[in-house]
């Protein structure tokens, strides 16, 4: 295992418990009750409005649903307890929070309306690089910050975007990663797998760039469209070029049905995948024991040791939530996320607007959560940079 943070190599085996779905509160006729509340005021400031609120949209409904869900889950978790403490100055935190099914039009309309109808002060928590793609049109013309969206997607990083603030590493470092453990283990002959739209192409050009590294190249590669799980084409081109490693460049749905089809053709091929597959929501969506051995690049560290302090934080607040709470590297992922943009809040002042908070984030420089440490400054939108490989295993685990 891999990575930089307090307690990680004491886990090399990542086996993730299996879980129903998140209760019912979180889904999406909730929301949207909470999203119909106006804020009065002038667009870009919260100065009139009692509460602090943030717009998100993600997918709540759908085939990638579980992403979107857990994250929630645990950015309330937080703002819950700054709730419960009296607020930011203050003033409450509301998450205002839209269903957009992993589809990039249905992501321009909840941002149009968050903006417009709902009057957030920033935007929170989007899910998917095909989906932020899709609305940094909007967020540069309104001048309104996108702070800890789930995607590793270069076009987020280079060039530097002033208004958006990235938590998680880059799909980059988490491919460097994956090709270099696949090549230390010998696996020389690198088959791809890859999402036909932002997040796969993004993947795709970062991992032809890792193997090059190497002085490799793919053998093979193959697209899914998104959302499917109609991979059998795909598996037999991959598995034609009798591949030693398959790297997925998926979300779960594409990633569980080439792993159930490649397995199907007799491959005996290392599977890697990238943090934004969702360890859970893959394991929950492959039969038993088919996920052992998948390895999984993470940005956050194991959910489950409670030796990091933000982790045990996280672990008790995610219990004040629910009496049987479900431990995860998404929910821990927006908790994280959730962190970050209420220390922005506590920077801005009592009367913030989206200039302040932005003014806020980048001069924000090093500060640690409790074992995971972040730094934003006006030249550097990239908080964190840790990455580590899991590996599945056949059975739950829980501490």
């Amino acid at each position: 295992m891999t990575g930089s943070t307090a307690g990680k190599a004491a886990l090399a085996l990542v086996v993730l418990p299996l879980a129903a779905l998140l209760p019912s509160v979180l889904r999406l006729p909730s929301m949207a009750t909470a999203a119909t509340a106006r804020i009065s005021g002038a667009p870009g400031s919260a100065a009139s409005a009692p509460e602090l609120v943030l717009g998100q949209s993600a997918p709540f409904s759908g085939p990638s649903a579980q992403l979107g869900q857990e994250y929630r889950l645990g950015a309330q978790a937080w703002f819950a307890e700054v709730n419960r403490r009296g607020g930011i100055h203050g003033r409450r935190i509301r998450l205002v929070s839209h269903d957009d099914r992993y589809e990039p039009e249905l992501t321009r309309r909840n941002t149009d309306r968050l903006i417009q109808q709902d009057r957030v002060l920033a935007l929170f928590g989007y899910v998917g690089t095909p989906t932020v793609k899709a609305v940094l049109p909007a967020v540069e013309r309104e001048h309104i910050p996108l702070v800890a969206p789930l995607t590793g997607a270069m076009l987020l990083r280079e060039p530097r975007r002033p208004l958006v603030f990235n938590l998680r590493a880059s799909y980059q470092a988490e491919l460097d990663q994956i090709v270099a453990a696949l090549v230390r283990a010998g696996r020389h002959r690198i088959a791809v797998l890859h999402q036909n739209d932002a997040f796969g192409d993004d993947g795709l050009a970062a991992t032809r760039r890792a193997l090059q590294r190497h002085g490799l190249q793919p053998v093979a590669t193959a697209g899914v469209e998104r959302n499917s799980s109609a991979t059998k084409t795909a598996a037999r081109t991959l598995q034609a070029a009798n591949p030693s490693g398959v790297v997925i460049i998926s979300s779960y749905p594409g990633a569980a049905a080439i792993s159930r089809d490649l397995l199907t053709l007799g491959s005996k091929a290392q599977l890697m995948t990238v943090s934004f597959v969702g360890s859970r929501a893959l394991q929950q969506a492959l039969p038993d024991g088919q996920s052992t051995g998948i390895g999984i690049s993470q940005v956050v560290p194991f959910p489950w040791n409670r030796r990091i302090p933000v982790v045990a934080e996280y672990q008790r607040l995610m219990q004040r939530q629910a009496t049987e709470p479900q431990y995860g590297f998404t929910s821990l992922e927006g908790f994280l996320a959730a962190r970050l943009i209420s220390e922005g809040l506590q920077r801005a002042g009592p009367n913030p607007s989206r200039k302040g908070l932005t003014q806020a984030l980048e001069s924000m420089g090093r500060v640690d959560l409790g074992g995971f440490p972040l730094e934003l400054s006006p030249s550097d939108r990239q908080a964190s940079d840790f990455v580590e490989l899991t590996y599945l295993g056949s059975q739950t685990w829980e501490p």
